[in-house]
Formats: C-alpha cells, sequence, structure tokens
C-alpha cells in the first residue's frame, strides 16, 4: 500500500495524474466539506500540461480542461440534488450544526443575491462546497442553479488550469503556486466583501 497526502496537489497529481485532479475538484464541487486543494491542485495541473523541467509529470491540456469543468459541474449538481432532496431534514431549530434558522438564512442569501453567490463561492475554499447543498435545501431554482453552476465551472476550473498553463513554462511551480493561489483567492475574496460591506451600510441607514 502506498499512503497519500490529499492535501499536496503535487502528491495527489504524481500518484493519480488527472484522475486526482477530478477527484479533488468533483468532491469539493458540493459533496462533503473537507479540506482538499481544489485551487492549488487545478493551477498546478494546468502548469504541468506546459512544463518540461525533468521530474515533472507531463499532462494533457484537453483532458486536464475538460476532465475539471465536467467534475465541478457534476460536483455542484449533486450537491444542489442532495440538498434539494434531504436537506431540510437536517435543520432542526434545536441542533448544534444544522439549525432552522441558518436555513431561513441561506434562503434570504439566496433570495436576495440569486446566482451570483453560487459563481463566487467556486473561489472561496470550503464555501463553495456547502453552497450547492443550501442552494438545493433553499430551493433555488434549478434552472437559475444550473446556469450559475455552468458560469461558475468555467470560470473556475477552467479559468485557474488554463492560468497554470500559461504559466507553467515561465516560472519555478514548486516556489510560486501557493502565492499565485493566494492571491487567487484574496482577488475572489473582494466581491463578497464589498457586497458585505454594502449591506451593513444598508441596515446602518435603516437603524
Amino acid at each position: 500500500m502506498f499512503a497519500v497526502n490529499w492535501l499536496s496537489p503535487r502528491d495527489l497529481i504524481e500518484t493519480f495524474a488527472t484522475i486526482g485532479l477530478i477527484i479533488v475538484v468533483f468532491v469539493e464541487s458540493g459533496l462533503i466539506p473537507v479540506p482538499l486543494p481544489g485551487d492549488s491542485i487545478l493551477f498546478l495541473a494546468g502548469a504541468f500540461c506546459a512544463t518540461t523541467k525533468p521530474g515533472d509529470p507531463h499532462l494533457n491540456l484537453a483532458e486536464v480542461v475538460i476532465g475539471a469543468f465536467v467534475a465541478a459541474i457534476l460536483g455542484a449538481q449533486i450537491g444542489y440534488m442532495l440538498g434539494h432532496r434531504f436537506g431540510t431534514r437536517l435543520f432542526k431549530p434545536d441542533a448544534r450544526i444544522f439549525k432552522t434558522e441558518y436555513l431561513e438564512q441561506a434562503q434570504d442569501f439566496f433570495d436576495k443575491r440569486g446566482p451570483r453567490s453560487v459563481v463566487l463561492a467556486r473561489f472561496i475554499p470550503f464555501v463553495r462546497t456547502v453552497i450547492p447543498i443550501l442552494a438545493g435545501t433553499g430551493r433555488m431554482p434549478a434552472r437559475k442553479f444550473a446556469v450559475a453552476n455552468l458560469i461558475g465551472a468555467t470560470i473556475w476550473a477552467v479559468g485557474i488550469s488554463l492560468l497554470g498553463y500559461w504559466l507553467g513554462s515561465s516560472i519555478n511551480i514548486d516556489k510560486y503556486i501557493y502565492p499565485i493561489v493566494a492571491v487567487i483567492i484574496v482577488l475572489s475574496l473582494i466581491p463578497p466583501f464589498l457586497e458585505y460591506r454594502k449591506h451593513r451600510r444598508t441596515r446602518s441607514s435603516r437603524g
């Protein structure tokens, strides 16, 4: 038996190649809220499609892009369906984690922000896993979710892997992968932060 570090994108790719990428993206897109390196494995997989450095695995760009795209869509759609079918059974007024008030807040959240929340959540670790389940539980219209899921998967899965491919042949992957992923996450947090600040100002003016 061999041990695999599921938090190391390089270890996952070296062990499972493109299948490792697909598994991580699929699970993290809406199934289980566990800490997986979704952003970094997308970037690294794209970079490994372009790198010619000895010792680095070489992946096929079409397989990486298409595989990540399909896995991202399917993972989120399954998460949505699970939330839609079973989500309300988890929420109880006296529950420690799944409180009924959280479900009500989720419904209000989606009513106000709609598909934007699904797209933006793609770039926020853990949140991108929970949002599809909440969207299904909160009865977000299936068609709206599907469209937002398609857009989010395209920008996130395809965009980050192509960014990795673009930079893969010109930078030291091992040295810069985590700073680049950190920048991607920080930039993706700007729209939600602005939305939150706008919401706070609206509440203050009403008060």
